[in-house]
């Protein structure tokens, strides 16, 4: 049975300097690292900036129209792959958390809004006035690493965080709510819910976790994400369903059993109201 790998840093990098980071253009990435067009994901963060080209690029199974100005930012474990023209051409970045976190030591990387949430959308577009903000921060970092400078990866990582800078000021003006006061309440209910969404998925149980009222809880909820409490735990159990399933290491049984769900047929009848598709018919199509 089909496996989709996990990527680290090092699968892209054979710089021992600098082998919890990596950049390149896309067109040179390609030539090396043509198996990431097909269904993988990163125990890293990943970066990837298009410049020209088209085509469609599917993060945990929603779907992006890729042009010039898209950038997207992958948070650790999504699941991506991507359909490109030939003519596509960009930039891309992989990094890890610890070599972010050490190197900046009070500032953590989780602190940019658009790593606040495996729910805030993976994609931002710049259109044609808005690209020369960003796009000579990625030049700058692609002539750093094809030298040998001392200092250099101190360079390449500030590069890196203006980037995101530029990036964060474009989210708060794509996406304001994301400002909201709420959002810290909505970053920890998002914390408690990935360590016990597979024994726990009432919202009781997480509204008594944040020390607040139910109601209060779906309140936050549907200010901040537009959805219940209820729909936000069992978005992350579906999505944690479709990435074991399109793995294919585990029998659908085995899989409703780790999340939690030991009748089998409320399992695939929950599964099938959510998405459409029992879970077989989903692993055929994946």
């Amino acid at each position: 049975m089909k496996r989709y790998p996990v990527y680290s840093v090092q699968n892209f990098s054979c710089n021992d300097i600098h082998r919890d980071f990596y950049v390149n253009t896309f067109a040179e990435h390609l030539k090396d690292h043509s198996f990431v067009e097909e269904p993988h994901r990163h125990d890293s963060y990943l970066m990837v900036f298009f410049t020209k080209g088209s085509g469609q690029h599917e993060v945990d199974f929603d779907q992006f129209e890729i042009k010039k100005g898209s950038l997207f930012v992958l948070q650790p474990g999504q699941m991506h792959h991507w359909s490109l023209s030939k003519d596509i051409e960009g930039f891309v970045i992989i990094f890890s958390q610890e070599l972010y976190n050490l190197y900046f030591g009070q500032k953590n990387i989780n602190e940019y809004n658009f790593y606040h949430s495996i729910h805030n959308r993976p994609e931002m577009v710049f259109e044609e006035n808005q690209i020369p903000k960003i796009l000579p921060y990625f030049e700058l970092l692609i002539e750093e690493n094809n030298q040998d400078n001392k200092y250099q990866l101190d360079k390449m990582l500030n590069l890196l965080d203006c980037i995101h800078i530029e990036i964060a000021r474009k989210y708060n003006e794509t996406y304001s709510h994301q400002t909201h006061s709420y959002n810290i309440k909505i970053n920890t209910f998002e914390m408690f819910l990935e360590q016990y969404f597979r024994e726990e998925k009432s919202p009781s149980f997480y509204a008594e976790k944040l020390h607040i009222t139910l109601k209060h809880l779906n309140r936050i909820c549907n200010e901040i994400l537009q959805k219940t409490a209820t729909e936000v735990i069992m978005d992350r159990v579906i999505l944690e369903i479709k990435r074991m399933l399109i793995d294919k290491q585990l029998a659908v049984s085995e899989i409703a059993y780790i999340v939690g769900y030991e009748d089998y047929s409320y399992f695939s009848r929950l599964f099938k109201k959510q998405t459409g598709l029992s879970p077989t018919e989903f692993r055929n199509i994946k």
